[in-house]
């Protein structure tokens, strides 16, 4: 575990699984830390060298408040794999991590090998994202701690499951919080998407209701070329409600 220094933020990562193994890098939902990989990460080491961040006002990644931008977010991945030793690395993202491969794909398509974007979008109701980012600016986390945990979790989480996430989701950094869903209201994905050159596999969780199949999902797999796509009995945080079949999925994907 280390840290790195960026413009405006130290940036928290981790490095675990093997030396000499494919290079994977998995990146956190807007409003978790690093930890949503904990059930995933058994499946994942022992046949990948694995890359772990804390998003740029997120858990230990402690950053300046403002708005950023989703370049200025796929940057600090690619600085921190500069950091990690990773030159080549395939990118799994949930949510705004899935936001950000699909950058990464696009500015850095020497250096992605692979992209798995996880119940993830390319276009969302920026109005809304606005609404939001206010509200947490002007009230804190627990203003928005309700709608968003509607949308993290489905009624088949554990209940116990439910009420880590929640606790983590209000103990974040409200500027963090703020500043990364500014990256989401502001993207210009939809139109770029069609120039994603790596191999993609979308994975949609059927219980999603913020980043569904219908006007989300079906999208991505139409407008990013070649793109393949699986479906997981889960809502948005899919390594939480499915972390095996997520470790299937990306295993067989990345092995193929």
């Amino acid at each position: 575990m280390a840290f790195i220094q960026r413009a405006g933020a130290n940036l928290y990562w981790k490095r675990d699984g093997r030396d000499d193994a494919p290079a994977l890098v998995l990146l956190n939902s807007i409003g978790t830390d690093m930890d949503l990989w904990d059930g995933v990460l058994p499946y994942l080491r022992d046949r990948f060298a694995v890359l772990r961040i804390d998003t740029r006002g997120h858990g230990a990644s402690i950053a300046e408040p403002g708005d950023y931008a989703l370049a200025m977010l796929a940057d600090d991945v690619l600085a921190v794999a500069d950091a990690a030793g990773f030159d080549r690395f395939s990118v799994a993202g949930v949510s705004l991590g899935g936001m950000i491969g699909m950058e990464l794909a696009l500015r850095a398509p020497g250096r992605i090998d692979k992209l798995l974007p996880i119940c993830t979008s390319a276009t969302m109701d920026s109005a809304s994202w606005n609404d939001r980012i206010a509200k947490v600016r002007g009230e804190g986390m627990a203003a928005i701690a309700d709608l968003a945990m509607g949308r993290f979790l489905s009624d088949a989480a554990e209940p116990a499951l439910y009420e880590a996430v929640r606790r983590q989701l209000l103990a974040m950094d409200a500027q963090g919080y703020a500043g990364c869903g500014a990256a989401i209201r502001d993207m210009d994905l939809a139109d770029r998407i069609g120039s994603i050159a790596c191999p993609t596999l979308l994975i949609i969780g059927t219980r999603d209701t913020s980043t569904p199949f219908e006007g989300h999902g079906e999208h991505l797999i139409a407008r990013i070329p070649g793109a393949a796509h699986v479906a997981l009995e889960a809502a948005h945080l899919a390594p939480l409600e499915a972390p095996e079949a997520l470790a299937g999925a990306i295993t067989s994907f990345l092995e193929s």
